[in-house]
């Protein structure tokens, strides 16, 4: 089978909609905002300066983060100017968690993770012509302010009480854990970040998650009484998986940007594997596809599910965004091989271990029978059962029927000194031939 070869979407504005807002609110990007009609026409308007911030609490952005990258993307195609905000300082303390107190990471290493993130929150945002994109780090206005010049400058200007009520303070002062001096003061550190950026660069936007409006909305406040300016805020709604949980770092089943921690294998088979209920949603909000695009696979769900047109669309799509057409391809070529559809020995070493990550995978000697490998890997419970499953023709390795159940591994080896086994059409795992 030839290498896939992959044509991605060009990043662009929907022209069907009339208002830029109409189109960011279609695509169910706005869970909460300031003034609805004031946003329609600040969009509408001369280019505006807008900006979201990333924390450094881990050395990877996630799908939580994507949703961000991707309306910054949007709102600077559209002509306006994005700052993207790597928190140097606001990263050295974390914004409060539901349940506890975040342990707080060494400043080297979260100098480190600012690097990182500003690498990547770069790869989606464009440094030229009239709406070239800037990176900040708040830490260059945070770390030469005196204690004494925080509070009198900017801490006069909140009230305990509005703080208190915010939901990430309240659920935490409603806890046995309670609630850190150090955690609590984080939504100011926020609102200095957009009382800092309106003065210096006449930032009139921010956009952030649902879950951080709270701490979008201090930055409007402190902007309104220190500045007796008018500026705004966008939540996005949070992506969440089938039973409701957000997909993040918080809660342990982070899909990261960097390949490293999150393979393009992957995250593709992610994207695959999305429910016929969610997939319209996730297209609307993680690509470029039109609305008429859009609507087309809205058909073709209803019409004919089993085809999954629109889950191998999104996965191409989002995968090729986040880490370019020759991976998504080379992901593409694995999902293929896997099943039969393609040379398991023409994937690289990487891929194959990207692969084996997301499989049950074993050890085994090059002396050990097939059979054996089977048991190993848990795709048979016995012996006997491996055997008379090779014995029906229903094994193969590296997508060769295996047609004895004295086979043994010798030889067998792909790139990276791994092989796959399957069982019946779709029930896979991998070994690891060691010494191979």
């Amino acid at each position: 089978m030839p290498a896939a070869t992959v044509t991605l979407t060009e990043p662009r504005n929907d022209d069907t909609f009339e208002t830029l807002w109409d189109e960011i609110v279609w695509r169910g990007l706005v869970h909460v905002s300031t003034d609805e009609d004031a946003l329609t026409a600040l969009l509408d308007g001369p280019p505006i300066t807008y900006y979201c911030g990333f924390d450094p609490t881990a050395p990877s952005l996630h799908l939580g983060n994507l949703v961000q990258l991707l309306l910054m993307r949007r709102l600077q195609l559209a002509g306006h100017r994005p700052l993207g905000l790597v928190g140097g300082s606001t990263g050295l303390i974390g914004d409060p968690k539901p349940t506890a107190e975040r342990t707080l990471n060494d400043e080297s290493v979260v100098a480190e993770w600012v690097g990182y993130l500003q690498a990547q929150v770069s790869r989606f945002l464009s440094f030229e012509g009239d709406s070239a994109a800037r990176l900040v780090n708040n830490l260059d206005w945070t770390a030469p302010m005196s204690a004494i010049e925080f509070l009198r400058d900017i801490g006069k200007h909140y009230r305990v009480g509005t703080m208190l009520k915010k939901d990430a303070v309240s659920a935490r002062l409603n806890s046995d854990e309670g609630i850190s001096y150090t955690e609590f003061s984080y939504q100011i550190l926020q609102g200095l970040d957009f009382r800092r950026l309106h003065l210096d660069y006449g930032c009139v936007l921010q956009t952030g998650g649902s879950d951080q409006w709270g701490n979008l909305t201090s930055g409007v406040d402190l902007v309104r009484r220190a500045e007796g300016a008018t500026v705004h805020a966008i939540g996005t709604p949070l992506v969440t998986n089938a039973d409701g949980r957000k997909f993040g770092k918080s809660e342990g089943n982070a899909i990261w940007i960097d390949p490293e921690l999150t393979s393009p294998y992957a995250m593709y088979q992610f994207w695959l594997n999305t429910d016929d209920a969610d997939v319209i949603d996730r297209l609307k909000v993680f690509t470029f596809l039109t609305r008429s695009e859009i609507e087309e696979y809205t058909r073709k769900v209803d019409d004919e599910p089993f085809r999954r047109e629109a889950q191998r669309r999104l996965a191409l799509e989002v995968t090729g965004l986040v880490h370019g057409a020759e991976a998504v391809a080379a992901a593409m070529d694995a999902t293929a091989a896997l099943f039969g559809g393609g040379d398991l020995h023409a994937l690289d070493a990487p891929t194959l271990a990207a692969v084996l990550d997301e499989l049950p995978t074993a050890d085994a000697e090059p002396t050990q029978t097939v059979a054996q490998a089977l048991v190993a890997t848990g795709l048979c419970a016995s012996l006997s059962e491996a055997r008379r499953a090779i014995g029906q023709g229903g094994v193969t390795i590296n997508n060769e029927k295996v047609a004895s159940d004295e086979e043994t591994l010798e030889g067998r080896a792909l790139a990276g000194g791994v092989a796959v086994l399957r069982r019946g059409k779709k029930t896979l795992a991998g070994v690891r031939i060691l010494g191979a």
